[in-house]
């Protein structure tokens, strides 16, 4: 499932450092963090007719990880909202649009890893783009299993929302050799964790099961599905999932920003069940959320 070139995108402005630049003049420093050790944070952020989706709870998650790598000269709130908002209006973005939201540790004096050769603070990038959810939330998906371990805290707390995403490439990759959409990934413990680049759920006579955020990101769209099931009488269980009950799962569907709800219609060649209630019922609630929570555009 391949990402298509828009040509509604060939002449957009894009947000860097307090500067709205053509897109092909858009560049940052060799000596920027995200150049030099993919140090920077991010969020995915999409924009229906009725505003941006979630936009404090996307900023919080970039607040928390940038405190995290122990980011200085962040910039404020409302500075980077201002920030979103001029970005869309200049593009004249004011529905099907995907955010792009990058806070880098800045540019360092000289190539290096230490965070004290950055002295001139953060740099923010906002890049907005026409652009439908990636998956298709109808159809649904196909997927593998990886042979490439998500990240544990061990390691590298998933709690960090960072640009280093070679962990998930590696397993993206070997989805595409495979010829499906995406890789689940496991844990160190041989859990299911999540796909390469959205949260998993599955659904065995009437309860839902999602894996316990551990090694996974707590997505956003996840922790909203979560509430709507269990504001709907859906039974909700965090826990350790081995990979063979989802095999067996009456459905099995992934979350999160590139694709809403998505169906898992097959993994590693074995046909999921689905066409069951309770995907059906969270689909219709999540957006009915969308459609009521959005925060409008001031322009």
């Amino acid at each position: 499932m391949l990402q298509k070139f828009n040509p509604r995108n060939a002449n957009i402005l894009v947000y860097i450092d307090k500067e709205l630049i053509p897109r092909e003049q858009a560049k940052i420093s060799v000596f920027d963090s995200s150049v030099q050790g993919g140090d920077a944070v991010w969020e995915g952020i999409r924009v229906y007719k009725e505003g941006i989706f979630s936009l404090d709870q996307h900023l919080e998650r970039l607040e928390n990880s940038a405190k995290a790598l122990a980011f200085e000269g962040v910039p404020k709130r409302e500075t980077i909202r201002q920030a979103i908002f001029n970005t869309l209006e200049a593009n004249n973005m004011q529905k099907d649009t995907h955010i792009r939201l990058t806070l880098t540790r800045g540019e360092k004096l000289t190539s290096g890893m230490d965070p004290r050769l950055n002295i001139k603070g953060c740099c923010l990038i906002v890049l907005a783009e026409c652009k439908p959810p990636v998956y298709d939330n109808v159809e649904g998906i196909r997927v593998i299993t990886s042979a490439i371990r998500r990240n544990s805290p061990q390691m590298l707390d998933s709690k960090i929302h960072h640009n280093n995403l070679l962990n998930n490439i590696l397993a993206k990759i070997q989805a595409n050799v495979a010829g499906v959409d995406a890789a689940i990934m496991l844990d160190n413990q041989g859990f299911v964790s999540e796909l390469n680049d959205t949260n998993i759920f599955m659904v065995n006579k009437g309860v839902l099961h999602t894996p316990s955020a551990d090694s996974c990101l707590p997505g956003i769209t996840r922790s909203i599905v979560i509430n709507v099931a269990k504001t709907s009488d859906v039974n909700v269980v965090e826990r350790n999932i081995p990979l063979t009950e989802c095999y067996t799962a009456d459905e099995v569907f992934a979350t999160g920003t590139m694709g809403e709800l998505t169906p898992i219609i097959e993994i590693d060649g074995r046909k999921i069940k689905n066409g069951g209630e309770i995907l059906a019922l969270l689909q219709s609630r999540f957006m009915k959320i969308v459609a009521e929570s959005c925060e409008k555009l001031p322009f």
